[in-house]
């Protein structure tokens, strides 16, 4: 937290292919030591996948599958007289996005195909149509604060 002002938050600026802001965050989150070229790469050749398999648009099959792997809640622990409750809590908007961006980049890493390419071609496909692991880690993330609901009242 800044003492001094508020920290603007810089605009994402949207992809040159498809002109989308969400693509353009996914290729951010999936490049590695500063390599955009490469995860523009691996990105676009998963979206030429997708293309050739599903005979349908790449970019809805995208947004689909983050539509089904975005959280809407989780829980934190909170620590209340000596003892830790996991309390849960609501996402807001732009950490949902964060965060399923980040599983879907995380589980295709470990799928067993050949090629970066292709593991993320086939972990959006089967989070679009709504299994695969990362839609198991939003369902079990859901799961864990229906479980807790009753700390529910120690929200801050």
């Amino acid at each position: 937290m800044p003492r001094r002002r508020e920290v603007t938050k810089r605009e994402t600026l949207p992809d040159p292919k498809f002109g989308n802001k969400m693509v353009a965050r996914f290729i951010n989150n999936l490049l590695k030591r500063g390599k955009k070229s490469s995860a523009e790469r691996i990105f676009y050749g998963a979206i030429d996948i997708i293309k050739e398999r599903t005979k349908d648009d790449p970019i809805k099959v995208f947004e689909r599958a983050l539509d089904q792997v975005r959280p809407t809640l989780e829980v934190k622990s909170r620590r209340v007289g000596g003892s830790t409750y996991q309390v849960p809590m609501e996402i807001r908007p732009e950490r949902r996005a964060a965060l399923s961006i980040r599983w879907l980049i995380n589980y295709a890493q470990g799928r067993g195909e050949k090629g970066m390419m292709a593991k993320l071609a086939a972990e959006l496909m089967d989070a679009a149509q709504g299994r695969g692991s990362s839609v198991k880690k939003r369902e079990d993330t859901h799961r864990m604060a229906e479980a807790n609901k009753a700390f529910s009242h120690y929200r801050w």
